[in-house]
């Protein structure tokens, strides 16, 4: 099983020195989550993972998951290209439908309903992967409109699209336009996750697709303490209690954990590594 870690976003974080550690232990990837906070101080994600990026040489650096209405669809898939190409291939791209309206509504942003934020989702997910084959790319959609867009190079190597994405007609996406799902234990604990995958995988054969072709990632807080409890959407307790409940995910299907570490990041980073990720692999 692949393992990464999520990056702390605070504003005082030391995005490309702790991006630094996680490849030096030998995590997989780290990603970077997607909110306009307000009053909170933190860092906007994109300038993140970039700053990430050019800080470390071979982990892979991705984002969890990328709100639609922050930045329009077009923009993305070209902002994805630089930064896949200069990373030298290393960026997966997450993407999401966005989560809170009052959020977008006082940004200025668009704030739509269910049923359209699924549809402009479903819109954005076509821009993408329209802009990435190179061609020009004419586009008339009820939420974007494109006239003849285009942008070059095309992605060199592919840029991998992680979808987190929970509604029904959402996680039929992940079979037709992406290569994995990013759920979080928070909002689709083990049982949820699993019927979410079910889901996936048929939807993956009607469309005549191997549905193991699919990444199957999950963000999962996690913390190894002694004296920790679990509670509600983490992991947490003595390393053999940490390996048992992460490796029982990997035998119901997971196939990539991200880690949402609590407590010290350089002390969790170090003991993730040294306690728990070699009885992982």
């Amino acid at each position: 099983m692949k393992v990464g870690l999520s990056l702390h976003t605070s504003a005082d974080a030391d995005v490309a020195a702790d991006a630094r550690d996680a490849e030096r232990l030998g995590f997989e990837l780290v990603t970077v989550m997607d909110h306009l906070p307000g009053p909170r101080p933190s860092l906007e994600t994109w300038t993140a993972m970039t700053w990430a990026a050019a800080a470390t040489e071979r982990i892979r650096v991705g984002s969890n998951v990328l709100g639609l209405p922050y930045r329009h669809p077009a923009v993305t898939a070209k902002m994805a290209e630089t930064l896949n190409r200069l990373s030298r291939g290393r960026l997966i791209l997450g993407l999401g439908g966005g989560g809170s309206n009052d959020e977008f509504r006082r940004f200025g942003l668009p704030v739509r309903e269910p049923k359209d934020k699924v549809d402009a989702f479903e819109e954005a997910l076509q821009i993408t992967r329209a802009l990435w084959s190179g061609v020009e790319v004419p586009f008339e959609g009820k939420h974007y409109r494109l006239e003849e867009a285009q942008i070059s190079p095309r992605p060199d190597p592919p840029i991998p699209i992680w979808l987190g994405v929970y509604g029904k007609r959402s996680l039929t996406f992940v079979a037709r336009y992406a290569d994995g799902w990013l759920p979080s234990y928070r909002f689709a604990p083990p049982e949820k996750r699993r019927e979410g995958q079910e889901r996936i995988h048929r939807a993956a054969e009607e469309q005549g697709r191997d549905p193991n072709e699919i990444e199957y990632a999950y963000n999962v807080g996690v913390r190894v303490d002694e004296r920790a409890e679990a509670r509600p959407g983490m992991i947490a307790g003595p390393p053999q209690t940490v390996i048992d409940e992460l490796a029982a995910l990997g035998k119901d299907g997971v196939t990539f954990l991200v880690l949402w570490a609590a407590g010290d990041q350089s002390e969790q980073r170090e003991r993730l590594a040294s306690e728990v990720l070699p009885a992982l692999r």
